[in-house]
């Protein structure tokens, strides 16, 4: 722990500079784009408690004309000469005035011929656009797109101007083309993309607007108040003299800070800026403690209390709480939690069978205690809980992330005092990370977009903020043991406070372009009928093997699930999902799947693409951490991470899977969830080659193992008992094995 941790930049994660997510501003622009992120944040609030008038819409026209120039300005276009990376050029600023105009059109009182006029004007001629209407839309398409390219990289755009050729082209396809229409011109592409609710100004962008930044704000303050930092120094102690205390406190680590930072890839680096040293003396090889990182990560934001941003989006579309689609998400985060744990402890146990580990992990200065810990700076949990509360009493999430964040300021006052005057015994000092404002939750971006950054570095490399560090960094506070509350540390608190909002909104503009660049999809998937009849394609994929209808579903499941894992590769998760559940999601409900199973499978297989190879962004950033090869890492990602991939299959395999989700009665609900984290940790004995009582098993016990895992994660009577019987089969060929080689000395 005395060790300090790495410092990754992007040139070290292998990221191409095209990738890197923001310029480090300073000066005037730093200071505009500052307090227009803080005036945004506050309008986000301000919506919450006063809605605007003149509707949702008109909010989302506003939203997107703030948010999107700050894009421009922000964030780097790599045009050559044209680009700088120190601050915005000429064609910066012209680009973003250029879209504060494009955006705001359709709310200006201003005639002009047949056009302008406000905002109910506008509206009145959907359908009926005027030239400069579709002059305007046209612009607004290429500067969101122009945008989302800046964020997140060429793909997502590319995918979209797919999307636009075939509304455009599809007339021109074969008419006995199953996916052939009309054909879409000019004005009516436009009016579907900005005078529509399925276009630019869409669910997406909704769900961005309404949810995604108000938990986003909600991070940032948690990470100003010190909550982050509690949240790592807690799971070090808890599991500091264990055998397998170095993998629980990475696993327990990335679970903790995942609330905080909402990102797979941007949990793992975190965590393993602070766990490498732990898990390297503990004898874990780099790519083995790097999957465990990324699986541990990206775990985090599948699991409730604030699951990833396209959870939102589930709840939008499926016209639920976001409470209820917590719920949905709780059995699955057990099993896949389970599944990750079990494997630690196989991994402590032959790390420790090969004489890798040291008996006793407290050979160092050991950490404060769990309890003490828990005792000063337990109230960190109180925002959490306080979510889950409101959720449940019926507030809305938007009002409960707001009460919460104001709790989570409210308690950074406590937190400096309690610090500086805990200073002496919080030895050796864990390390919190600043987060540079594009660093959390950039849905897709590259492992150097989601590692937290400071402000003071370059972009994608990451600055420890020791105890140490925010016990001295405070103006006035110069008496040892005692925090000074003067006027200047007052201001001071103040402006650090309102800099976090800023910064929490700076980081949700890669979404905002990724939201309104999902609208492009989305129109043109309504407007062309193209979901319906790719979603027919697929199940006709899956009758071509068979008739019954278990085969054809089962088939369709895996069809998709690769689909979705293959899409993923390509787009941020936000837009995999509005993908996904317009071309997927209608093919799982013409075979009877039930909304919810159909919505969370998408969501599922959308968020895991970042442990899936080739790309795996979390592994990549974790990787880059623990110094390890790309490729090796990834497949121990995949092996950690192993029961996320199929238990989602179990929810829409059988109606029975539904209880997965917490659907049914209570009795259904718990044996088909005994039965599941059996099957997990078969699966997990199976995939380390290890049975706990025995110890190491050979090819046919593990093949057993894992048959059996395969069979009971199959919700169905039939197959749990023969999963259970393949399973008591694993375990004699094991103890066989194990005699036999007791009695030839083989190892």
């Amino acid at each position: 722990m005395n060790a300090a941790p790495p410092v990754v930049t992007a040139a070290e994660l292998g990221v191409d500079d095209e990738e890197r997510p923001a310029r480090v501003l300073s000066g005037f622009p730093e200071r505009l784009v500052g307090v227009v992120a803080l005036g945004l944040a506050l309008l986000s609030v301000w919506q919450v408690f006063r809605p605007l008038a003149q509707g949702s819409q008109y909010y989302l026209v506003i939203f997107l004309a703030v948010g999107l120039p700050l894009v421009y300005l922000s964030y780097r276009s790599w045009w050559g000469r044209l680009d700088r990376a120190d601050g915005p050029s000429v064609l910066d600023w012209v680009l973003a005035g250029i879209t504060l105009v494009v955006c705001l059109y359709p709310v200006l009182p201003i005639r002009i011929g047949d056009a302008g006029g406000g905002y109910d004007a506008f509206l009145d001629r959907q359908g009926m656009l005027a030239p400069l209407d579709v002059v305007m839309g046209g612009l607004l398409l290429v500067l969101v797109l122009e945008a989302c390219r800046r964020t997140t990289g060429v793909i997502l755009p590319v995918v979209c101007l797919v999307f636009l050729g075939y509304g455009y082209y599809g007339g021109l396809l074969p008419q006995d083309w199953s996916i052939a229409h009309a054909g879409l011109d000019i004005d009516q592409i436009v009016d579907a993309l900005y005078n529509s609710g399925s276009g630019f100004y869409g669910t997406p962008l909704d769900v961005a607007a309404s949810y995604i930044v108000l938990f986003t704000l909600y991070g940032a303050v948690l990470e100003f108040s010190g909550a982050a930092r509690f949240f790592v120094d807690l799971s070090v102690s808890l599991f500091r003299r264990s055998h397998s205390a170095a993998g629980r406190t990475a696993v327990a680590s990335g679970f903790l800070l995942g609330t905080v930072s909402g990102s797979g890839t941007a949990t793992a680096v975190s965590t393993g800026a602070v766990t490498w040293p732990i898990l390297r003396k503990a004898g874990y090889r780099p790519e083995q403690a790097g999957g465990m990182l990324a699986a541990a990560g990206v775990g985090a934001i599948l699991s409730p209390p604030t699951l990833g941003v396209a959870a939102f989006i589930v709840a939008e579309y499926l016209d639920v709480t976001y409470v209820t689609v917590l719920g949905w998400a709780l059995i699955p985060t057990l099993l896949y939690y389970l599944g990750i744990l079990l494997s630690v402890e196989i991994d402590a146990r032959r790390i420790h069978a090969d004489g890798r580990a040291p008996a006793d992990l407290a050979d160092g200065p050991l950490p404060t205690p769990w309890w003490k810990l828990l005792g000063r700076f337990g109230y960190h949990f109180s925002s959490l809980i306080v979510i889950v509360v409101l959720l449940l009493v019926g507030v809305s999430a938007t009002r409960a992330v707001v009460y919460a964040t104001v709790l989570a300021l409210l308690l950074a006052i406590p937190d400096r005092m309690l610090r500086r005057s805990a200073g002496a015994d919080t030895a050796p000092p864990t390390v919190g990370l600043a987060k540079h404002p594009a660093a959390q939750d950039v849905p897709g971006a590259s492992a150097a977009e989601q590692a937290p950054a400071s402000t003071d570095t370059p972009t994608g490399a990451m600055r420890p903020v020791s105890h140490a560090d925010d016990m001295t960094s405070a103006a006035g506070a110069d008496t040892p043991g005692r925090y000074r509350w003067t006027r200047k540390t007052v201001t001071q608190f103040v402006i650090e406070a309102l800099r976090s909002l800023s910064l929490g909104m700076r980081s949700a503009l890669p979404v905002i372009a990724v939201c309104a660049a999902a609208g492009v999809i989305t129109a043109m998937t309504t407007k062309t009928g193209l979901g319906a009849q790719l979603a027919a394609l697929l199940v006709k994929a899956g009758s071509a093997l068979s008739d019954d209808p278990a085969v054809v579903l089962a088939t369709t499941a895996v069809l998709a699930a690769i689909a979705l894992s293959l899409l993923g590769l390509a787009v941020p998760v936000t837009a995999s999902f509005v993908i996904g559940w317009v071309i997927i999601g209608p093919a799982l409900l013409d075979l009877h799947v039930a909304a919810p199973a159909a919505a969370m499978f998408v969501f599922y297989f959308s968020v895991l693409s970042e442990v899936t190879p080739p790309t795996a962004l979390a592994a990549v950033g974790a990787a880059a951490v623990t110094g390890a090869k790309a490729m090796p890492t990834m497949w121990h990602a995949l092996r950690y991470a192993l029961p996320a991939f199929l238990v989602p299959l179990m929810f829409v395999l059988t109606d029975s899977g539904q209880h997965l989700l917490g659907r049914g009665a209570v009795l259904d609900v718990l044996w088909v969830t005994a039965a599941a984290c059996v099957g997990v940790a078969a699966l997990a004995a199976a995939t380390g080659g290890w049975l706990f009582g025995i110890g190491a098993i050979g090819p046919i016990p593990r093949g057993l193992a894992a048959a059996a895992g395969l069979t009971l994660l199959y919700p169905d009577p039939l197959a749990t008992g023969i999963g259970l019987g393949l399973l008591v089969v694993a375990v004699l060929a094991g103890l066989v094995d194990r005699v036999r080689r007791t009695s030839t000395g083989t190892p």
